[in-house]
């Protein structure tokens, strides 16, 4: 129970990596806030959670209505008296027309980096006016492996994944006299159903040959980093930008080709 009698909200939790962190955080005690654009799906979700013993609500968060990342804070503190985890888990783009610098429109890249960096940036400001007032609370930011390993599409997703990293680092900085913290943790290739829908079973193979530990990562691996950050276990550390990858991007560029090959040396 080590987020017992801690409030969170998270957004986009009604699936994927976002689900799994909001189920972890309220197997651990926490009161948990769904942050979904879809109140119906989050009425299934809070019946799920709930038969498991869970305190959870929901709250309404549309990141095409920017007043929503206020208002959903607002409502949380409204309902709670406080806030003391924020987690940023909305975020993506649209990989047909996210492409790379000769291919993509400008106006799909300014909205995909708006969309993705609004979100964090304005639910941030707002969770912080409300920790600052009660002594502290944590945030975390999903970001992407993406962030840190230029790919050959989706230029709008990795730059603004790659300024996520840099506003969590500067509103470590700015806050930790608030007893704030903020750190940042980046997936690699997750298990969720967008990218078993999305992705070839062929990209998905080559992807896995450069990937130390051989295997995609689930999302209840990614809501265990989050949990860390989010208690008090991790009440010394901020600023940080952890990846939960397998250890993609560590080794040697030819990694993948070297671990299926029988020569040596």
């Amino acid at each position: 129970m080590r987020l017992e009698g801690k409030v969170v909200l998270v957004t986009a939790a009604t699936n994927g990596i976002g689900k799994a962190i909001a189920h972890l955080c309220g197997k651990e005690g926490a009161s948990v806030y769904l942050g979904a654009r879809n109140m119906e799906k989050a009425k299934g979700v809070i019946k799920e959670f709930e038969d498991e013993g869970i305190n959870v609500k929901a709250v309404y968060n549309d990141a095409s209505k920017k007043e929503t990342f206020v208002s959903m804070i607002e409502e949380v503190v409204e309902n709670e008296g406080r806030i003391d985890v924020l987690v940023n888990n909305f975020g993506g783009s649209n990989p047909r027309k996210d492409l790379d610098i000769k291919s993509t429109e400008y106006e799909e890249f300014i909205n995909t980096v708006d969309s993705n960096l609004s979100s964090v940036f304005i639910s941030s400001q707002k969770a912080i006016e409300y920790m600052a007032k009660q002594g502290g609370g944590s945030i975390i930011n999903i970001s992407s492996v993406a962030s840190t390993s230029p790919d050959i599409s989706q230029i709008g997703y990795g730059v603004s994944k790659a300024a996520i990293n840099y506003l969590t680092k500067i509103i470590a900085t700015q806050s930790a006299r608030d007893n704030i913290r903020c750190n940042a943790v980046l997936p690699g290739m997750t298990a969720t159903d967008a990218v078993k829908n999305n992705l070839t079973p062929e990209f998905r193979d080559f992807f896995l040959k450069h990937i130390p530990i051989k295997r995609m990562g689930e999302p209840e691996e990614i809501a265990a980093a989050v949990v860390y950050f989010a208690s008090d276990e991790s009440k010394y550390t901020t600023g940080q930008i952890m990846e939960v990858s397998g250890g993609f991007g560590i080794p040697t560029p030819v990694f993948g080709d070297l671990a299926e090959s029988k020569s040596k040396r």
